[in-house]
């Protein structure tokens, strides 16, 4: 178990620390077997692996060893959806390290302007949906003559998808000098049928099916809002036995709270995060492996290498950024053929994200109704009864039949028996120690491809001839003026503000983060919270967080015809917010993130290349 065994895969200095910061240990079958392979030159791949095995870093780790840091397109990494764009940019991103190299997702849905912007700035490598990718292809602003890499990934989803004639197109676009890698979770004719007629000789590459925990795992979700999770925490725990797992936080502030909240409240848990020393780390885990706590309320990177037999739950406190977390996650129980139950808790706004976990992970995960008090309470007398029961097997002392016959003397035997249950059991039974929970679910059923496309279609229409910092569904726009060459990122900046005004996460969208300035909306509401919170905070003074500035319908106009004359190769527009508004596109975190403030101005900004 140890970042040397990358080393020997071939991997440089720059990605060992980029993998150990992000909390690897070890490679998987499919990076032990694909990495040494794709760092030697011209080798094509068809790997069969599933979600949850690592094959994203698997190809991601050799193209950010071999690309050059030019500006130019040289690999394309084409996906079936969106948000598996996002997820894999993001995932290329956090394993680059110190390599100046620019990765964009381009999907439908998002801004055609801003995507436009930045390919015209010069990128290396591309994450996007095969419909998006050949529509710049064919404006010519996707220039892929200095390609080396072409990756389909999930390309048996992208296939399943109606994607076939697509990918197709982009292949016959594409120079013949470029290496294919195709990673798909089955191999039906179709797939291998794409491999004979565009790759040269390839290396095929299946592993081993991945860790069949989830198979004896029983797979649960409950729908609640986010200020009554505590209270759903603590009836899963208390309609159980037996409990002993492991409840998956997201960030370190979050941990620490849910951690000392279940212990005020009597439970044996304690907090795991990377800002505990190692002793402390230590010390922790040596008392849930001795049973002495029950309870270990974790961060995904500090969980990572954890090996605690016999866990009988893990509860996705937060919902996880992609489905080989989740995976990760409900592979710690159930093992060696025992029973284990996984439950997430989504939020309402949650749901469509959840739903395109269930089907990358291609298991069975159901929905439940969040235990009532009444059944918890039950459960407890049920409990009690057996506990009493099975006392009666064991002979009793002389000495203790004295001392029951003089108790019992003129009392009646059953108010004495409960009067004795009450000072054991105290108010284990008082239905008031549970609070009420708001029955909630999905607002929205979930949306066919067909259904999305027409609505980013209409929303653009409306972007474009509308600019408002408030939008007519009460989403207002905010300008931060600090951006990435301050040190921002997106789950920074989100975490930033949370921290300050504790506001769920889900009110904070479509996080655009520039050089020196950043966007994110929110609801009228929430962005009257950010701005309040914000309102004595100023720079050189300026404040740091106003509204994004909105346009004149004049100006509107103006720009949408400048922007048609520059489709048709004539004139330029000038620059307007709506460039910086992503109608889509959400923040994907990895590893834990904590409590941050806005990083102070650099006196000297690195030049662009």
């Amino acid at each position: 178990m140890s970042l040397e065994e990358f080393r020997e895969l071939g991997l440089t200095d720059k990605s060992i620390e980029a993998l150990k910061n992000k909390g690897f240990e070890e490679p998987t079958e499919i990076q032990r077997r694909a990495i040494p392979l794709l760092l030697k030159e011209g080798t094509e791949i068809v790997g069969q692996a599933q979600t949850g095995t690592g094959k994203t870093a698997a190809f991601a780790l050799p193209i950010l060893e071999t690309v050059k840091e030019n500006g130019k397109v040289q690999a394309l990494i084409l996906v079936p959806t969106r948000e598996l764009a996002s997820q894999v940019s993001e995932e290329m991103s956090s394993l680059r390290g110190e390599r100046r190299l620019e990765i964009a997702p381009i999907y439908g849905g998002a801004s055609m302007s801003l995507q436009l912007r930045k390919l015209k700035r010069g990128v290396e490598i591309v994450v996007g949906t095969p419909g998006r990718i050949l529509d710049h292809i064919s404006r010519s602003s996707l220039i892929l003559s200095e390609l080396e890499f072409l990756v389909l990934d999930e390309a048996d989803e992208m296939l399943d998808m109606g994607f076939i004639d697509d990918i197709e197109a982009v292949l016959r676009a594409v120079p013949e000098k470029r290496r294919m890698l195709l990673f798909s979770a089955t191999m039906p004719p179709a797939i291998m049928k794409l491999a004979s007629s565009f790759m040269k000789n390839p290396e095929i590459i299946r592993t081993q099916k991945q860790d069949t925990a989830a198979l004896s795992t029983d797979q649960i979700y409950y729908e609640v809002r986010e200020s009554d999770k505590l209270e759903a925490l603590t009836r899963i725990i208390d309609r159980e036995s037996d409990f002993y797992g492991v409840v998956f936080c997201r960030t370190k502030l979050q941990c620490d709270e849910i951690g000392q909240k279940l212990h005020d409240r009597g439970y044996d848990a304690a907090a795991l995060h990377g800002d505990l020393s190692q002793r402390e780390r230590e010390a922790i885990l040596h008392k849930m492996k001795e049973h002495q706590i029950s309870i270990l309320v974790a961060t995904d990177v500090a969980a990572r290498g954890l090996d605690i037999q016999d866990l009988t739950h893990v509860i996705n406190y937060s919902i996880p950024q992609d489905p080989e977390i989740y995976i990760h996650r409900v592979g710690r129980t159930g093992r060696a053929g025992k029973n284990g139950t996984a439950i997430t808790f989504i939020t309402p706004s949650e749901a469509r994200k959840f739903a395109y976990i269930r089907k990358a992970a291609r298991t069975d995960i159901r929905k439940e109704e969040v235990p009532a008090a009444e059944e918890i309470i039950e459960k407890k007398k049920e409990r009690i009864k057996d506990e009493i029961l099975s006392s009666f097997d064991i002979e009793p002392k002389s000495e203790y039949l004295e001392i029951a016959h003089d108790v019992l003397q003129g009392r009646n035997a059953e108010e004495a028996f409960a009067s004795l249950l009450t000072s054991i059991y105290k108010n284990t039974l008082d239905a008031n120690r549970y609070k009420e929970i708001t029955v909630t679910t999905a607002k929205k059923k979930e949306k066919s491809r067909h259904e999305r496309r027409e609505e980013a279609r209409n929303r653009e229409r409306f972007d474009r001839t509308k600019a408002p910092s408030m939008d007519e569904g009460g989403i207002t726009r905010l300008y931060i003026a600090r951006g990435r060459k301050d040190g921002l990122t997106k789950a920074m900046l989100s975490n930033i503000i949370i921290d300050q005004t504790g506001i769920r996460d889900e009110d904070i969208r479509d996080i655009e983060i520039n050089d020196t300035s950043s966007f994110i909306s929110a609801p009228f509401a929430v962005a009257e919270t950010i701005l309040k919170a914000y309102s004595d905070r100023s720079m050189k003074g300026k404040p740091i967080v106003t509204r994004a500035k909105a346009e004149t319908k004049n100006e509107s106009k103006k720009k949408s015809a400048g922007r048609r004359e520059a489709f048709r190769g004539k004139g330029k527009r000038r620059k307007s917010w709506e460039d910086d508004y992503q109608p889509y596109g959400r923040d994907t975190r990895d590893g834990e993130d904590g409590r941050y403030r806005f990083p102070d101005k650099k006196k000297k900004s690195r030049k662009r290349r």
